[in-house]
């Protein structure tokens, strides 16, 4: 009898010293890698005048988004959407949240760092926030422009580097999520214009630049580079390119020391690591725009559990709202059943998790969008919807002049654009600043037949039944979302009322 209790007692104690093994062996953890402002500059995604080594390695253990759009083309908004997974007009992040602007998500939004910490997962990030209020974004590690230089900790790979290693080698035995969001390779012409157009001279051992000793600054000339289809081909549209191309490979060689951190660090076998970038290019025709231009983004996502679509491409179409339920569903953390203002209905998730794309390809072919301010004084609300080939933007201040943001006014090649308009010379660029200050109320492309969005088919007969048909599934969308805008511009919402649109008769049905 004694020994039938010993044996059953080591074989309990067996039973569990394997399944704390096996726990251990099983711990999941996230990266996050944001970029600013960056777009497709990389050889991942076939633009072969640039080097990124470290962009390409990490591809090859990644699945390769095609069709990955940000919901939002505006650098807080889109933080903000990033870290929630709710649409700008829903978690009240309207614009840009420092200074002047002072836009907040709304105090009852619970975030994804805030749903983390909560399941006792450590948080932590570095570099640009820009989010707010603290108590909807809190983080267990900071290390941001709210207490520290934006430049050291967005654009020193050499610090940003040490403050990984510092999160990861702490004594911390919880499974982390850890936000690494990049300030390259945003434009600081109008900011710190000593350092060039995109800071591409910040840290490059020239006298008076400072020196970031992981930093081996690549260099390119305005010949060298590829013009996309959006913007002028100029001389000073190719220099401002060229000088962010240099950024863009601080921007790969920061990606590179962080990826080797997390792999010293004995992480990279039980990490899910994703990069992506949160708003379009800062050219004309991108950031703040829900053109193709403005909102599609690089995105890769590597789980070192599904190795068998590694190096892989996928046309599924996806959003960055999609990122908070993925890495929810990642740590097996239920979304909760909340109100944001205490009186609207329960707030569910648009977005879905990708990580059955890492298992397979999906017939994913919708994605949505919504803007309303960049800057304070950039009031353009927009909403947008993509499916299939089929692009909907709806331009609710469509009889306004379309906004110009302050570090894309003076940048070299917005200039360049208003001095060749204002003087009569030829522009070398596919629009005209009239059509672009000037839009339609509905714009509808194929782009498929028409990958420059130029021609509007929204008041093409032939195209009535898709027009018509995008636009109930866009406004049953902003429903479901609880957008205020759902009205604008004819009506006005008034929830007390049934219906709940109110008619304004001004004309602009």
């Amino acid at each position: 009898m004694h020994i039938l209790s010993c044996c059953c007692f080591f074989s309990v104690l067996l039973l569990l010293i394997t399944a704390c093994i096996g726990g251990e062996a099983n711990k999941r953890n996230v990266l996050l890698i944001i970029a600013d402002d960056a777009g497709f500059e990389s050889e991942v995604y076939n633009n072969t005048a640039i080097q990124t080594p470290h962009l390409n390695a990490l591809a090859k253990r990644s699945l390769i988004f095609r069709n990955a759009f940000t919901s939002v083309s505006s650098c807080s908004p889109s933080r903000s959407t990033i870290l929630t997974g709710l649409p700008q007009h829903q978690n009240g992040m309207y614009g840009l949240h420092q200074d002047v602007h002072h836009f907040n998500s709304f105090d009852g939004v619970r975030s994804l760092p805030l749903l983390l910490s909560q399941s006792d997962i450590r948080t932590g990030i570095i570099g640009k926030k820009h989010v707010g209020p603290e108590t909807v974004y809190p983080f267990d590690f900071l290390a941001t422009e709210e207490n520290d230089s934006v430049l050291q900790v967005g654009r020193n790979i050499t610090k940003i580097k040490l403050l990984v290693r510092q999160f990861l080698q702490a004594k911390d035995d919880r499974p982390f999520f850890l936000y690494v969001a990049f300030h390259d390779p945003h434009r600081c012409g109008h900011s710190q214009p000593q350092y060039g157009a995109f800071c591409e001279k910040f840290g490059n051992g020239e006298s008076g630049m400072g020196w970031i000793p992981d930093w081996k600054p690549q260099h390119y000339t305005p010949e060298q580079v590829q013009v996309p289809y959006f913007i002028p081909d100029t001389p000073a549209a190719r220099a401002d390119l060229a000088a962010q191309y240099t950024t863009v490979s601080r921007l790969d060689q920061g990606i590179g020391l962080v990826l080797k951190e997390l792999q010293d660090s004995g992480f990279g076998n039980d990490t899910l690591v994703i990069y992506s970038s949160d708003n379009g290019i800062p050219f004309p025709n991108g950031r703040t725009n829900l053109y193709w231009s403005g909102t599609a983004e690089p995105l890769l996502v590597s789980s070192p559990e599904h190795p068998q679509r590694w190096g892989q491409v996928s046309q599924s179409y996806v959003s960055l709202l999609d990122i908070t339920p993925t890495i929810l569903d990642w740590f097996s953390i239920p979304y909760p059943s909340y109100s944001i203002l205490g009186k609207d209905k329960p707030v569910h998730l648009t977005g879905k998790t990708l990580l059955p794309a890492l298992d397979s390809e999906q017939p994913w072919s919708t994605v949505y969008g919504s803007q309303g301010h960049h800057e304070v004084t950039m009031y353009y609300p927009m909403r947008a919807m993509h499916k299939g080939s089929f692009r909907l933007v709806h331009n609710m201040n469509f009889k306004m002049p379309f906004p110009i943001d302050q570090d894309f006014y003076v940048s070299p090649t917005f200039q360049d654009l208003l001095n060749r308009t204002q003087s009569g010379r030829p522009t070398h660029w596919f629009k005209n600043l009239q059509q672009y200050y000037y839009r339609e109320r509905w714009e509808m492309y194929d782009v498929s037949a028409d990958p420059s969005e130029l021609r509007n088919l929204a008041s093409d007969p032939a195209h009535r039944h898709t027009l018509e048909y995008m636009k109930t599934q866009l406004v049953k969308w902003q429903w479901e979302t609880n957008d205020p805008w759902v009205c604008a511009p004819d009506g006005v919402l008034e929830t007390k009322l049934s219906p709940q649109c109110r008619p304004l008769f001004n004309g602009l049905q």
